[in-house]
């Protein structure tokens, strides 16, 4: 089949979890024998026209959040020309309001991403268009994905429509690069960490005043980019603290991975999206997780995690986190788990069953 991947900052990932389920897929749908076509912003790094065997093509993307909607418009109407059997669409937030201009004879599935009309960031009247843009997402897609059994409930009782539950993915890592502790100055199972986009939905001031009241000795290491207004307002106010370490994004993915695997507890604060991708890397990289308590993360650690609402739950975890023999077996469960269903084969595969039953359905 003829595939292209849409919606996405590009690859490889420099963004997030669409961007690293774009590579993934991409690279997995080649092996199976397809032709895949990702589409990447102008503004993106890497500047090959081909990634791991899928074609990269490169459409404008202006700067702020109305260059969004037009790289989008970009991407749909040079898509149009193109004859792709199959688009997946990663996200709707900007793309579905060009919903009118989707080829008919193709087959369109949309990933729909988490409740985008809940993050806080939004005002009431983005909150409203993120709503409409939904709906727009679920009228014009032949075909949805939901990335967590909430979502597709969700789904299924606000629109009446069958979503396929597919996961996101991960790989555990054997090898990794444990020199990202030296150059920041940690010990192994001597700090806890954070990572996640500096915004107020991941509930990182939470994470970072509960760690304060823990008046623990061991570190807090938190990465992510702190360039925008709520990052530099959490680098005010606790950036004074020689025991908070802001170290900004990292994308060296083996650091990353020792980082995570000898951190004394990693918070996942999100709380707005599906199956999280930043999650299941955490327990791919044997971290003992605490999490944000929503039904999304419940719904992937169950019993083997600790969970937070408030403050004081955050600092409870950080002592409860001492227990090393009670966070083993809860790193064991969790990397079972990704094993046995979270592994990217098995979601490439579940994504490209998918197309062959729209593109079936489609011509038949």
């Amino acid at each position: 089949m003829r595939i292209a991947i849409l919606g996405t900052r590009g690859i490889p990932n420099q963004y997030g979890g669409f961007e690293q389920a774009a590579a993934h897929l991409s690279a997995g749908l080649v092996r199976l024998g397809h032709q895949v076509t990702v589409y990447n912003p102008s503004t993106h790094p890497y500047n090959g026209d081909e990634w791991q065997g899928a074609r990269i093509i490169r459409c404008y993307a202006p700067p702020g959040a109305a260059g969004q909607f037009v790289y989008d418009l970009a991407c749909t109407l040079d898509a149009r020309k193109r004859n792709f059997d199959i688009w997946l669409i990663l996200g709707y937030t900007s793309s579905s309001v060009w919903g009118w201009l989707y080829p008919k004879n193709t087959v369109l599935i949309s990933n729909m991403d988490g409740l985008e009309w809940k993050r806080s960031k939004y005002s009431g009247p983005v909150r409203k268009f993120l709503r409409w843009a939904e709906s727009l997402a679920v009228r014009y897609s032949r075909l949805l994905v939901a990335d967590s059994l909430a979502i597709e409930v969700y789904l299924g009782e606000k629109y009446g429509v069958k979503a396929r539950y597919i996961a996101y993915g991960a790989e555990v890592h054997n090898d990794v690069d444990e020199s990202g502790l030296g150059e920041l100055g940690l010990e192994k199972q001597d700090y806890f960490m954070v990572m996640a986009r500096m915004e107020p939905e991941n509930n990182i001031e939470m994470i970072l005043q509960g760690y304060c009241m823990a008046h623990t000795k061991k570190k807090l290491l938190v990465i992510g980019n702190t360039g925008n207004a709520f990052g530099r307002k959490l680098r005010q106010r606790f950036g004074g603290m020689g025991s908070i370490l802001f170290a900004g994004a990292v994308y060296d993915q083996p650091k990353l991975a020792a980082l995570k695997k000898y951190c004394s507890l990693y918070f996942h604060g999100h709380s707005c999206g599906g199956t999280n991708p930043s999650l299941l890397e955490a327990m791919a990289d044997s971290a003992l997780v605490c999490a944000h308590d929503n039904p999304f993360n419940r719904s992937v650690l169950n019993a083997d995690g600790l969970y937070f609402k408030t403050a004081a739950d955050v600092a409870k975890a950080i002592t409860a986190s001492a227990d090393r023999e009670a966070a083993a077996i809860m790193i064991d469960h969790n990397l079972e788990k990704i094993r046995e269903h979270y592994n990217w084969p098995s979601i490439v595969s579940a994504y490209e069953q998918l197309m062959r039953d729209g593109f079936n359905a489609l011509h038949t």
